[in-house]
């Protein structure tokens, strides 16, 4: 008998925003949309503020200099 094994990754490998959520894209394939809502530094950002971030830790988390706002990737998962 053969067993699928699924692979989840918890790095992030790019990210993208519409009017009212994150994007987040993983190195294994899925796409996780998280409302803005939930983080007050994001929910207030501008548009602008929102595409000034960059990974940290190889994907593990989200860092925005300008807003002072780290988010862990994995965290999001749970």
């Amino acid at each position: 008998m053969n067993t699928l094994t699924i692979n989840k990754s918890f790095l992030a490998t790019d990210l993208s925003f519409t009017e009212n959520k994150m994007i987040v894209f993983f190195e294994d394939g899925r796409e996780l949309a998280i409302p803005l809502e939930w983080f007050s530094k994001l929910r207030n950002a501008t548009k602008e503020q929102l595409k000034n971030w960059r990974f940290i830790g190889d994907g593990e988390g989200i860092h925005w200099e300008e807003l002072d706002e780290d988010i862990l990737v994995e965290n999001l998962l749970e």
